[in-house]
């Protein structure tokens, strides 16, 4: 067979790892510990920094970690009261995304820190058909080469992470059309 790894790659993991099954598990392993369907880990992407608002990062400035945080949800009124969560509010509060243990990083379901460069793989976990799409250069925007080098923006450079769903906008007035021509 001229293109063995053809073959490999269309039957999946079975035939292609099988001296690193045990890393490949953990591959396969979504963020609750389910299997997950085959798929190989993320290469690294090209996004630009998130858009923090000015002096908010990094949270450790304002966060020290010698002081044992409050973990009991609550409104906040001392600190980020600008903040409106519209995120599944009923369900979700700052530490279901926001790591206790490191206040400069984010965490998945299943623990693990990510920095905030990575927050799509945090979106992912819940939003699995706007990842896909979003990797795929379909939802979001992305810039580069179809074949080669390419740069994403995350989530949060269109979407509010406290409040993702775009507010209505009021419509415009359509284009007036041109005049007629006359022929002279």
């Amino acid at each position: 067979m001229k293109y063995p790894f053809l073959l490999s790659s269309a039957l999946g993991l079975a035939l292609v790892c099988a001296c690193h099954q045990e890393e490949h598990r953990s591959w396969l392993a979504d963020a609750a510990g389910a299997e997950a369907p085959v798929s190989l880990p993320d290469p690294e992407l090209e996004v630009p920094p998130p858009p923090f608002t000015e002096g908010a990062f990094p949270c450790s400035d304002c966060h020290d970690p010698s002081v044992p945080p409050n973990t009991r949800r609550r409104e906040m009124k001392l600190a980020h009261t600008e903040i409106k969560l519209h995120h599944d509010e009923e369900h979700r509060w700052c530490l279901d995304c926001h790591s206790v243990e490191d206040r400069d990083k984010l965490h998945l379901a299943n623990g693990t820190l990510v920095e905030f460069s990575e927050s799509y793989k945090l979106c992912g976990q819940c939003h699995g058909d706007k990842y896909r799409d979003w990797k795929a250069g379909v939802h979001g925007r992305r810039s580069g080469n179809w074949d080669g080098h390419k740069k994403y923006l995350l989530c949060v450079h269109c979407h509010n992470s406290h409040a993702p769903k775009f507010q209505p906008l009021k419509p415009l007035p359509p284009p007036t059309r041109p005049a007629p021509r006359t022929s002279p």
